[in-house]
């Protein structure tokens, strides 16, 4: 998120979409909050229920970042999949 300042101007400046550019952000910014070992929900999870094992917690976390990783793949390869819905309205 510091850097998103910084990149805003010259993303934009190469002529990429701002729409498109914003949603990727977020979800990339979703994935740091789920990734193994330093994601703030695996803490948050962690502390919430404090009995179960590291290692539970990683290996229950790890689908559900492997399909945002994928999720990120898609929307950068298909930026029409992003900005279909906007360009209607």
């Amino acid at each position: 998120m510091l850097t998103v300042p910084i990149f805003f101007p010259l993303v934009t400046s190469i002529g990429f979409d701002t729409v498109w550019f914003s949603i990727v952000v977020v979800v990339v910014i979703e994935i740091s909050l789920i990734t193994p070992p330093v994601g703030l929900t695996f803490f948050v999870l962690k502390g919430v229920v404090g009995d179960v094992s590291t290692a539970t917690i990683f290996k229950g976390v790890t689908p559900f970042w492997m399909m945002d990783i994928l999720r990120l793949i898609l929307l950068l390869a298909f930026p029409a999949l992003v900005l279909d819905l906007p360009s209607q309205m």
